[in-house]
């Protein structure tokens, strides 16, 4: 078990004044069996005139915001502290025949099932085609236990595709990136994503962050941390189970779990509309800091 203290700074700045706005955000993380939030809060400078916050389609805290006074910067800034637990161990050769996890076109009425179909079909953000479902099938032969086939697509992806932030955008549709062999974590998300539903597997998209390392000998820069993606899939028996193929591995305590949809669409940290702003720039910085226990 880990305990962190978590900060997450976004600041726009426009170049002319924006007159009103309105923005979703998905800066609160959810509870799972493995995280529990202890104090969290999301301020804004300037303050919103008008502050809703529920529950999305998908069970994550949301916030509904209207910013009504003309302003040139806004400054979101969101901290608290939570509890990380060690993922329950599954071993892969262990779990069911991947078949047996295929719902895309099921008609079955187990509720597990239901609540998983959203997540077997193409979204917005995960069209690829026949190519994309062809190689992804590669690593799903008959009968082979469900995550180990996905361990190897995951591990497939980290192999083949080569991290460079300057490839994409994050408007880049999965088949450009399965040409070009490069991109960034929410690209490598959304192409594993694809193969997994064009082949009847649900998966979800998961939002997050990643506690980074300082170089050896050197010392942790503030901010350094980044907002994070990867992948969950339902694994019958285990419930779902998460994979980082920027990363290939499962998911440890240094993954902080935000929020969780179909794609990046439905979670994306931050978004709305603005009247008036010009050009604009975003700056965001993300820190991760393990808390020491002062028991030991």
């Amino acid at each position: 078990m880990i305990r962190y203290d978590v900060r997450h700074r976004t600041d726009f700045l426009y170049s002319t004044p924006v007159s009103i706005s309105h923005h979703l955000l998905h800066l609160t993380p959810r509870p799972t069996e493995n995280q529990r939030t202890e104090v969290w809060r999301v301020a804004l400078s300037p303050a919103p005139a008008v502050r809703r916050t529920e529950v999305d389609f998908f069970g994550n805290p949301v916030e509904h915001l209207t910013l009504q006074d003309e302003h040139s910067k806004l400054v979101i800034r969101a901290r608290g502290t939570l509890v990380v637990e060690e993922p329950a161990a599954v071993v892969p050769s262990a779990t069911p025949p991947w078949e047996q996890a295929r719902v895309n076109g099921s008609i079955a009425k187990d509720p597990e099932v239901l609540a998983a179909q959203p997540f077997a079909y193409d979204s917005p953000m995960t069209r690829a085609g026949e190519s994309v479902w062809a190689w992804a099938q590669e690593s799903f032969a008959p009968g082979r236990p469900i995550l180990e086939a996905a361990l190897e697509l995951n591990h497939r992806i980290h192999t083949g595709f080569e991290y460079d932030p300057a490839a994409t955008t994050v408007s880049t549709p999965v088949a450009e990136v399965f040409r070009i062999r490069r991109g960034v974590c929410q690209d490598f998300a959304h192409l594993m994503l694809a193969g997994l539903r064009g082949i009847g597997l649900p998966a979800r998209y998961v939002s997050g962050y990643l506690l980074t390392y300082p170089p050896p000998g050197g010392t942790k820069l503030q901010g350094s941390d980044a907002s994070h993606a990867w992948v969950s899939v339902r694994v019958p028996g285990h419930g779902w189970v998460d994979l980082d193929p920027t990363n290939d591995k499962m998911t440890t305590t240094e993954h902080v779990t935000l929020a969780w949809g179909r794609d990046y669409g439905d979670v994306s940290p931050v978004k709305g509309a603005i009247v008036g702003g010009g050009e604009h720039e975003v700056k965001v910085s993300v820190d991760v800091v393990p808390i020491a226990d002062p028991a030991n």
